[in-house]
């Protein structure tokens, strides 16, 4: 396998609101970002937008149908950035005949330590350079959105109130970058519970979390290379 892999589904599209609706999606999400997400009910809101809360269900039939939709925005956008990554190392591996590039291994906004030498000898943009992207990539939306984060990986996810291929979407990277489903899993399960004890703030104080993320990128780096 020579990652990333191409796109196995086109990017889902989601029904387009009403006004009134964008609108108050727009403002829940602020609300959730701001205040968090004990902040995010239907009274709370409603005093946000500046209207009686049971003029809200004329829009929103409650708390759950308002959670579905900011779901569905937040998976799309966060699978967005990490395909744009993907795509950007496949872009560079394509011009540059598979050498290694600078600008892929800081794709998801260089918050990782680059004195690692991860993806020396590794074939260029090949799985090193990838899985170090992707997760770079992962943890500046975690750390920029912390709270959406959490909704949309805290709990069950309530997939039948889902619009069709959102999660998918928002997954599929890490199969992009593994090509393989089992090892996708368990590099999101790595990268959620790093970037979780991060936001959490429950490493050791003075740690240095960007050797962290550089040594969890090589450790599945060197594990799938076995």
């Amino acid at each position: 396998m020579n990652p990333p892999l191409a796109r196995v589904a086109p990017r889902p599209v989601l029904p387009t609101p009403s006004p009134r609706v964008a609108e108050i999606i727009t403002v829940s999400r602020e609300l959730l970002e701001k205040e968090g997400a004990e902040a995010l009910t239907m009274r709370r809101l409603a005093e946000v937008l500046g209207i009686r809360a049971p003029s809200l269900y004329k829009h929103i039939s409650g708390k759950p149908q308002l959670e579905a939709r900011l779901l569905e925005a937040s998976l799309l956008e966060f699978g967005d950035a990490l395909h744009t990554v993907l795509d950007r190392a496949a872009a560079d591996r394509a011009a540059t005949g598979g050498a290694a590039s600078d600008r892929t291994a800081a794709a998801g906004g260089g918050t990782g330590d680059r004195s690692s030498g991860l993806g020396d000898g590794d074939g260029g943009t090949g799985t090193a350079t990838v899985v170090d992207a992707l997760l770079t990539a992962y943890r500046g939306y975690a750390r920029a959105h912390p709270n959406l984060y959490r909704l949309f990986t805290a709990g069950p996810l309530a997939r039948d109130q889902l619009a069709p291929g959102v999660e998918d979407w928002a997954g599929e990277p890490f199969y992009r970058a593994t090509g393989d489903p089992y090892r996708a899993q368990a590099l999101w399960a790595a990268a959620h519970g790093t970037v979780i004890l991060e936001l959490d703030g429950r490493y050791l104080p003075g740690s240095d979390l960007d050797r962290t993320w550089s040594a969890l990128a090589a450790a599945f780096a060197a594990a799938f290379a076995g």
